[in-house]
């Protein structure tokens, strides 16, 4: 499979589809899309050597990993949002580098990057909202794009991010409509961003309902199984229990019935949940058709695909105002929600 055949195959010249594959601005996102989908599907990979040489790039794109257990990066999430970033980046020619890093050492490591030039650009990950390496990045003339936002960062940056207040807010709202007064917050760490706008959003649905939001009810720990067992279990024991859960990912729900079942309970008719849903390969929220819990789904493999492209663009047109896009999650109804017990 060569350039010229893919672009004759999709009925477009081998212009259009190279610059699909890069990212450029002029083409439109959907045609961007089909092309991508096409060299993935007919098994077209540009030649990464050929390529730096004809273009003077390194061929290759950074993901860092700060080196410590307690951060959100080594959630599972994270397996397939680079799993559909690298698709992207394959279409294009492009390999990618994962660098790990001492904490408190990544800014030294981000430089040595941007010094060694063995990356055209960067894709960060996991952000806080006062978050510096936006800053230094810049400052280093190496392109980027964040996945997620830093809410206390004035200056414009590229970034692709999922509407984490609304979503919640809405599974508030969704909780709240069927009587729930009693709901447990089971959220991401502290000191995300995205954990700080979905707490936010989870804050304001109850005000407009006029429950006062009780801190006893809102946990912040890394997003695991046994993290929702265990608070889930805590909770269940309380004088007055919650009566709902809204959960920040698949793995902490399913702890969260783990307890729910062990205490004698019905999810969906004592409790009820409502849960993130990123979409993960290999761990789906039920059959297709048939979901195991309410959800607010945002698919992370198509996120790591965008944010990919979004990139590229960043690295073909540097002169170029930098994107952002902001992302709706969709609402799944499923069998976990149902009216407040009396």
């Amino acid at each position: 499979m060569t350039l010229r055949t893919l672009a004759e195959s999709l009925g477009l010249s081998p212009t259009t589809v190279s610059r699909a594959l890069n990212g450029y601005g002029d083409v439109a996102p959907a045609t961007r899309a089909r092309v991508q989908a096409a060299a993935r599907a007919q098994g077209y990979a540009p030649n990464p050597r050929a390529r730096s040489l004809a273009t003077g790039r390194a061929m290759a794109i950074g993901h860092v990993i700060p080196a410590t257990s307690r951060h959100e990066i080594v959630n599972p999430v994270f397996a397939d949002f680079i799993a559909g970033a690298s698709e992207t980046y394959a279409a294009a020619g492009y390999e990618i580098v994962l660098s790990v890093m001492p904490e408190g050492d990544e800014a030294e490591g981000y430089r040595r990057l941007a010094r060694s030039r063995r990356i055209d650009g960067l894709l960060l990950q996991a952000p806080r909202p006062d978050d510096r390496r936006i800053a230094l990045l810049a400052g280093l003339g190496l392109p980027y794009v964040v996945h997620g936002r830093a809410s206390q960062e004035a200056a414009p940056y590229g970034w692709l991010d999922m509407d984490n207040r609304r979503a919640f807010a809405r599974a508030t709202r969704h909780l709240t409509g069927l009587g729930h007064r009693r709901i447990a917050l089971l959220n991401g760490p502290a000191g995300m961003d995205f954990a700080t706008r979905r707490a936010a959003g989870h804050a304001a649905a109850l005000d407009e309902a006029g429950i006062a939001l009780d801190p006893a009810l809102v946990r912040h720990e890394p997003m695991t199984e046994f993290y929702g067992y265990t608070a889930a279990r805590a909770l269940t024991g309380l004088a007055v229990p919650p009566t709902a859960y809204l959960t920040s990912s698949l793995l902490i729900a399913m702890g969260v019935r783990r307890a729910i079942e062990e205490a004698g309970l019905r999810l969906g008719h004592d409790v009820s949940l409502v849960t993130h849903d990123d979409g993960l390969s290999y761990l789906p929220n039920g059959a297709p058709g048939r979901p195991l819990f309410t959800a607010t789904r945002a698919p992370v493999r198509e996120m790591g695909r965008e944010a990919a492209a979004m990139l590229l663009s960043a690295i073909a047109e540097p002169r170029r105002a930098p994107r952002t896009r902001l992302i709706e999650a969709e609402w799944v109804e499923g069998p976990s929600t149902g009216a407040a017990p009396r």
